[in-house]
């Protein structure tokens, strides 16, 4: 029989359109019936013609909304997740969050339906490049590691005035910290959490933002040490980790999906499109809503994250 989801995407920005696209792919691929509606603001853009045939309503954050799907996303601004899940809790069986999960590391989530299955994206492990590393290096080994994602904001968007997105603004729920949460996520979910964190986080740039556009971070727990640098000002993009081992450094470069070996100069190479490993977070998503395998970030990993970006162990 075939399975058949009823979906809906509150929010169908960037990060929204991406995964919708994805999420049809997969449903198509996999022979699955499915109806996709969608929540707006109405101050987006107009979806594509493509986008458009795949979405059956459209309604606005003030309509009524069915209580009866199988999955909502959760992809508009960060500062309003929080208030969406609180709110659409009732009309669906799962939800898949968009990180961060929201702008408040001290949100008391218990007023949550207890049977509502809440996935929080975490894209990064879908990389080749860190499943390589978690399935063939000895994290538990590493003294010391060093992760770097420096990026310039104006780029992230081409063709939107980064002035207006929600990343340049605090209250919306901007700044490196929560915004380029990934690193930690990944640096956890390889090496542990640390016991410790000590973090320096400021707007030291001249970007037109009033949110943090520089977070530093020194953490530790018995067995190492954690280094991480974000920034949105860096004019040359660099998203990488490096990984010191007893007898080994291996550095792995997320941009070119290069996988460097210090000691022995042995090159792995894992490139691939964004789309491929945020393909596969959608697949892993739907394995985990149809009881396949275990939600390896529920909303509670994902604030515990939450507390590490905000320089709390």
């Amino acid at each position: 029989m075939k399975k058949k989801y009823k979906i809906a995407f509150c929010g169908l920005g960037s990060i929204g359109k991406r995964h919708l696209r994805n999420t049809v792919r997969y449903l198509q691929e996999n022979g699955c019936d499915y109806q996709i509606d969608a929540i707006r603001s109405g101050a987006g853009k107009a979806l594509d013609e493509e986008l458009s045939q795949v979405i059956r309503t459209q309604y606005s954050y003030d309509d009524e909304i069915a209580q009866d799907y199988d999955i909502m996303f959760i992809t508009n601004p960060t500062a309003m997740h929080r208030d969406s899940i609180l709110k659409y809790q009732n009309c669906t069986k799962s939800m898949f969050i968009e990180k961060p999960v929201v702008n408040d590391a001290d949100w008391d989530f218990g007023a949550l339906r207890k049977e509502l299955i809440c996935y929080v994206a975490c894209p990064l492990r879908y990389t080749k490049t860190l499943q390589y590393v978690r399935e063939h290096i000895d994290c538990k080994a590493a003294c010391s590691v060093r992760a770097i994602c420096s990026t310039y904001l104006p780029n992230w968007r081409p063709g939107e005035d980064y002035r207006q997105s929600y990343s340049a603004h605090k209250a919306m729920g901007g700044g490196v910290a929560i915004d380029l949460i990934h690193e930690w996520d990944y640096l956890v979910w390889l090496f542990g959490r640390p016991d410790h964190v000590e973090s320096i986080r400021k707007k030291v740039s001249a970007l037109e933002t009033d949110s943090e556009d520089i977070a530093i971070y020194m953490g530790y727990s018995k067995d190492r040490v954690y280094e991480l640098h974000l920034d949105y000002f860096g004019r040359e993009e660099k998203r990488s980790l490096e990984i010191y081992l007893p007898e080994e450094t291996v550095t792995a470069d997320l941009r070119s999906g290069r996988i460097h070996f210090g000691r022995t100069g042995e090159d792995i190479v894992t490139r691939e499109d964004r789309d491929a490993y945020q393909g596969r977070e959608i697949a892993h998503f739907f394995d985990i809503i149809n009881g396949v395998c275990e939600n390896d970030n529920d909303i509670s990993m994902a604030m515990k994250t939450l507390a590490l970006a905000g320089g709390k162990a």
